[in-house]
């Protein structure tokens, strides 16, 4: 009873704001945390550019969003799943299919975590990857055009939380189910009851292989688990390259109230997985085969299109049959983070109810492995022993340890959502060295390459929770924060607060020198093969089939051609396909009808893009572009005429033909 107090009392106070819990953190004066040169540190004059590229999830909004950095400045949000009006993702004909899951049309997701592609454990500047917690999901995109290029679907899974986490070379990209639940393998029974949860509910870890010239995705392998909660996870380096850890929770294995039932045991799971066995396995057909449906949609930007695709099997490998795939190592408690250092040697914990902070050592795994020095069984995978595996830990770190990035120097940097501070302590050493507020509540926390075998260091961005007293405000939902520090010298020194779009949960920074070179500044309108495109104004036209209008239209500064249509009939489903035939940089045309109940389309120079319309009543209707173009952009716009259902005018357009002196209607 009183073990139980204690416990319940500790959660209370992890419920109270890290501003009530710790005031000795929050300086009376918030500014005066602030170096003195801060903004000079942080200023990029005009015509200069910022030295990183911050890649950072949208959480709740289901996107990404581009930051620079050390100026804070919002580049771009990038629609992955979710439909972006500004754009028409989610809206033109060519980007539906990017939203299909085998649950249909899913215009929503919870995106959480970056993964940004590498080479020989180093950031290599082609793709970032980000997961959909919700309807699982892995979307990759494109760094050069900074598009969602590809969405793969998860299936054996639900809360695609764990991911998309990538190994050195980005031969994989992982992704563990947050939620054990009944799989989707048709030939079991999902409908269990949920008081059977241990005998029912398992979970798993899903390998994506990815392509290496093309970054195409396709679901490799799985590896079936235990019914508990896999949270986040990180590849090893160098010596521990073969490896994949992953962080565990709720190994009492509750379906009610987690915050108590979930949280009784000390000590819960690091997960390891030779991820070179199982594909060994995988490829030597020691999986089964499991009978499931799952999306995948590519987007091919020679055709501007997308297409989604039902996939109907996977792999499923089991460690009860093949040993030596997956051992567990005990981890205090309700562990969150898990992370690598950049030597590869050193497996970071973050066990959120823990007051310390335990390092594994992959040499002293290996040694228990081979040794076979197991505390005992976990639904028939090895537990080795903690004292075997520990190369430490760091005591008394703060409250609510995190995420922990690395600087390369041989220092660690973690999050403490509690004290709500960073701290910075010595990896070999385990012993802290310097600590600082955040502002408030901090969860995750980025170092550019702070995830990789070689950090570019320099700074560390705290992903705040609460953000009371930092920026006006906007009625009662505050915006989110980032913060950056200084982490160049001995001590950490606060730069400047940014706010941020959805909420943010992790980030990856990348120098822009391996990014900007790379960028696409417009598509050749000679390799457009889109199947309605024009690639010039004389191809443009205008054509029925049944009740279906495609109009092949071009756009350029500053007029559509055509812009005069008529032969529009109710019930008649129109088709705009749009081609920008600008060949410069950065100069989109919009696309608009009015009455138009889906969203606007953005053409990209040499693209072509699709808007589908059908008009709800007789009538004429104006199209204009919404994307300013040029000093004429006003004067961009055309007619598009509705007749009733079974009119006799014929279907015609024009470019620059005069109005009728008497304006009278045939």
């Amino acid at each position: 009873m009183k073990r139980t107090y204690l416990f319940l009392m500790f959660i209370a106070i992890l419920a109270i704001p890290a501003i009530l819990l710790s005031p000795g953190c929050k300086p009376s004066n918030p500014v005066s945390a602030v170096e003195g040169d801060a903004a000079g540190k942080v200023y990029v004059a005009p015509g200069k550019f910022d030295e990183f590229y911050n890649i950072v999830s949208g959480g709740f909004n289901g996107q990404v969003s581009v930051y620079g950095l050390p100026s804070g400045r919002l580049f771009r949000i990038i629609p992955v799943f979710s439909v972006n009006p500004e754009s028409g993702y989610g809206f033109s004909e060519e980007t539906k299919p990017m939203l299909n899951t085998s649950h249909g049309y899913v215009p929503w997701d919870d995106s959480h975590h970056i993964g940004l592609s590498t080479t020989n454990g180093e950031h290599d500047g082609r793709w970032a990857f980000v997961n959909g917690n919700n309807t699982p999901r892995i979307a990759r995109i494109n760094l050069a055009t900074f598009r969602t290029d590809e969405i793969i679907e998860i299936p054996n899974s639900s809360g695609n939380h764990s991911s998309p986490f990538l190994t050195e070379n980005s031969e994989y990209a992982v992704a563990g189910t947050r939620f054990s639940y009944p799989l989707d393998n048709q030939e079991s029974n999902p409908d269990v009851a949920l008081n059977t949860y241990k005998q029912n509910f398992k979970g798993t870890v899903s390998f994506i292989g990815i392509n290496p010239e093309s970054g195409r995705m396709n679901l490799s392998f799985q590896v079936l688990l235990p019914g508990i909660n896999f949270d986040l996870a990180r590849c090893g380096r160098g010596p521990s390259h073969d490896w994949f850890f992953f962080s565990c929770y709720n190994t009492e294995q509750a379906n009610t109230l987690l915050e108590v039932n979930a949280s009784q045991k000390d000590k819960d799971f690091v997960m390891a997985v030779n991820w070179k066995k199982c594909e060994e396995y995988a490829k030597a057909g020691k999986g089964k085969v499991s009978k499931v449906q799952y999306a995948h949609n590519v987007y091919d930007e020679k055709t501007h299109s997308a297409t989604s695709t039902i996939e109907t099997e996977t792999i499923v490998l089991d460690p009860k049959e093949l040993k030596d795939i997956v051992y567990f190592m005990p981890c205090p408690k309700s562990p969150h983070g898990c992370d690598v250092d950049p030597t590869g040697e050193y497996i970071c914990g973050s066990g959120k109810l823990a007051a310390v902070i335990p390092v594994f050592s992959f040499s002293k795994i290996q040694k228990a492995i081979s040794d076979k020095n197991f505390e005992t069984e976990f639904d028939g995978i090895p537990v080795l022993k903690y004292d075997a595996v520990l190369h430490g830990e760091v005591k008394k770190p703060g409250l609510g340890p995190l995420h922990t990035e690395f600087d390369g120097k041989g220092f660690a940097y973690t999050s403490f959502f509690v004290s709500s501070e960073i701290v910075k302590w010595n990896v070999e050493k385990l012993e802290v060295v310097d600590r600082v507020p955040t502002y408030y509540s901090i969860g995750h926390l980025c170092i550019p390459g702070g995830p990789t075998k070689k950090p570019h260091g320099k700074y560390v961005i705290a992903y705040n929770k609460i953000t009371k007293d930092r920026y006006l405000p906007t009625g009662p939902e505050l915006t989110q924060s980032a913060q950056l520090y200084d982490i160049s010298g001995d001590k950490m020194k606060l730069l400047l607060d940014f706010p941020t779009t959805g909420e943010p949960h992790y980030a990856e920074a990348i120098p822009a020198s391996l990014v900007q070179p790379k960028s696409v500044k417009f598509f050749k309108i000679e390799e457009n093969n889109h199947p309605y495109v024009a690639k010039g104004e004389k191809e443009a036209k205008v054509f029925r089939e049944g009740n279906k209008v495609h109009v092949l239209m071009t756009s350029i500064r500053s007029h559509f051609t055509p812009d005069n249509i008529e032969g529009v009939k109710m019930g008649d489903e129109v088709y705009f396909h749009v081609t920008n035939l600008e060949q410069d940089w950065d100069v989109p045309h919009g696309f608009a009808v009015k009455g138009a109940n889906n969203a606007e389309i953005l053409i990209m120079p040499g693209e072509t893009s699709t808007l589908k319309w059908v008009p709800d009543r007789v009538g004429v209707f104006p199209i204009y572009c919404t994307d300013f173009c040029s000093a004429l952009h006003q004067e961009m716009q055309g007619y598009v005429r509705v007749s009733p259902r079974g009119s006799s005018v014929p279907l015609s357009f024009s470019t620059g033909n005069k109005a009728e002196p008497t304006g009278t209607s045939k």
